[in-house]
């Protein structure tokens, strides 16, 4: 491959840690993926907390997304997956999701729980073929801009 190829090549993605300098940055993914995102506040307190594990997904030097599970004991629950929008369908959420597991089961967690929205199949497929099972449902979960109330699906998977 030539040196001119492999300069415009598509950079692999990267998924590796998040830090506190990335607070803004997934405020803005978090924000275009969700009715209330989160702000860059709130993202600054959890990156802090030893508690909380987040992982970013880069393509080239620009994140493009992450995740962030809460750890409790031999449990964690996922509190948020999000994709810049253009970043979408292309498998990414699947890699992120899946490497985010095998560090929640090196840090001994046994135990992952999430809530989704029981409209939005493709996060229900991305956690089905994840090996997550519905356990629970949640009426009137998620608040919708107009005032709507949707319910939210409850699911677990086992990492042990």
């Amino acid at each position: 491959m030539g040196l001119f190829t492999r300069w415009f090549a598509e950079a692999k993605p990267a998924i590796e840690p998040a830090s506190v300098r990335d607070a803004a940055r997934l405020a803005q993914i978090h924000a275009a993926s969700f009715h209330r995102g989160w702000g860059e506040g709130e993202f600054e307190s959890m990156l802090t907390e030893r508690n909380t594990l987040v992982h970013r997904l880069k393509t080239g030097r620009h994140i493009a997304g992450f995740i962030i599970s809460r750890i409790g004991a031999d449990e964690a629950e996922i509190l948020s997956v999000a994709l810049d929008p253009q970043q979408r369908g292309r498998g990414l959420s699947r890699d992120l999701l899946l490497t985010h597991l095998g560090h929640l089961a090196g840090r001994g967690v046994r135990t992952v729980f999430l809530e989704v929205e029981e409209n939005n199949q493709p996060a229900r497929r991305l956690y089905e073929r994840a090996g997550f099972a519905t356990v629970g449902r949640r009426e009137r979960y998620y608040q919708r801009p107009g005032g709507e109330q949707l319910s939210a699906l409850l699911m677990r998977r086992d990492l042990s």
